[in-house]
């Protein structure tokens, strides 16, 4: 199968990982011969495990009744209204109108459309070292050149300033559209905002009439901690973008705001932002189950009881600190070598671990919020193990 798959399947990369995967079920991921214990989750979706029975039982019923039926805002569905209706609760008053869409990326595109819209305006403030997805208007926002300058020219007016830098918000004033910012940065290693940085960026925006849109594609959905990071900062966002953990394993995202915002997308023109997927009645359905599980089974408190452990286990004179909240951690190795042997010899002994975009000396360990203690410890142990074999 392997040779197939080099064959038909278009790569990204010249030596994917490469396992051949026949089954997946709570906190493992199945070959034909090794059972690994995955400290990944999808890249931060699976949040509340692999082949989650209440979701994929929801899922069926939901089959029987009817999948795509008409392009996204069109006929009323009971899935998505459900979904948006929970989403609406768990949030600020203000945050109250959810626009479903297919993926984080789409969601990130129309963040920045209804931007431009409502304040008329074009130029966008985004974060250095920032990751926002790979369409051409989420690339243009991301913040690592390397990963750029093959594509260009992609947006115009994006000016990109340093993350949690009180000097550099002097930029923004009344010709910017919006800021676009991760509340703890992901392919940078897992940076948390400074509170008195998101605050006063917040409040610039707001003498300024600029939208703030938070990314929380990958830090939302209980990964931090919190249902959504920014809690931790008591900065409310104008646009909220989420995806990734919220489709418990299906392609999900949204865009949330003020209803009076989001109806800017009603006229001039009309059908602001038009998607033939988004608010899929069965992704929805998952959606909404995936939450309600997540919210009924105390995902959210419990990731921060395992962030302690994670932390108490992950001591070795190679792992120079631990980054991030919850169940959203990186170890920071001494150096680039080290975290390329540690995933890969991982790996050897039945460990799923991965890297970041951008901090090459970052191993990602952000596994299902379901794993359990004895888990935890087994997958700590073995990459002790692994860190003790390291030889120079």
């Amino acid at each position: 199968m392997i040779d197939k798959f080099r064959k038909y399947q278009a790569q990204t990369t010249k030596k994917p990982l490469g396992l051949e995967i026949i089954k997946a079920k709570g906190s493992y991921i199945f070959t034909k011969n090794i059972k690994y214990l995955d400290f990944v989750a999808g890249v931060s979706v699976n949040n509340i495990g692999h082949s989650n029975s209440k979701i994929n039982n929801s899922i069926i019923k939901q089959l029987k009744k009817y999948s795509h039926v008409m392009v996204y805002g069109e006929f009323v569905q009971k899935p998505s209204i459900e979904l948006c209706e929970l989403l609406s609760n768990l949030l600020p008053n203000k945050l109250n109108s959810t626009y479903l869409t297919n993926s984080g990326t789409e969601a990130i595109e129309a963040a920045l459309k209804l931007a431009k819209r409502s304040t008329g305006r074009q130029k966008i403030i985004s974060m250095k070292n920032s990751y926002h997805g790979s369409t051409h208007g989420s690339l243009s926002v991301s913040g690592f050149e390397i990963r750029k300058r093959r594509y260009r020219p992609l947006l115009p007016n994006v000016h990109h300033i340093n993350f949690n830098s009180l000097e550099d918000l002097k930029i923004i004033d009344n010709s910017v559209a919006c800021v676009i910012v991760e509340p703890i940065q992901g392919g940078a290693g897992f940076i948390e905002s400074k509170k008195e940085y998101l605050k006063k960026l917040k409040a610039k925006c707001n003498e300024m009439g600029v939208i703030l849109i938070f990314d929380e594609l990958q830090s939302g959905i209980g990964r931090t901690g919190k249902m959504f990071a920014f809690e931790y900062y008591n900065v409310i966002p104008d646009i909220l973008v989420i995806g990734k953990a919220l489709g418990g394993g299906f392609p999900i995202g949204a865009i949330i705001c003020n209803q009076l915002l989001m109806n800017k997308f009603q006229s001039n023109p009309i059908l602001g932002h038009i998607t033939t997927f988004g608010g899929h009645p069965v992704i929805a359905r998952a959606g909404y189950e995936t939450l309600k599980y997540i919210i009924k089974n105390n995902l959210v408190s419990k990731s921060t009881e395992k962030e302690k452990l994670f932390r108490s286990l992950l001591k070795h004179k190679l792992i120079y600190e631990i980054r991030g909240k919850g169940l959203m951690l990186a170890l920071i190795m001494k150096n680039n070598k080290i975290a390329n042997y540690l995933v890969k010899d991982c790996l050897n002994n039945g460990l799923i671990l991965f890297f970041l975009l951008y901090e090459k000396k970052a191993v990602r360990i952000t596994p299902p919020l379901t794993i359990s203690k004895k888990e935890i410890i087994h997958g700590c142990n073995l990459i002790i193990k692994s860190l003790d074999s390291y030889k120079n």
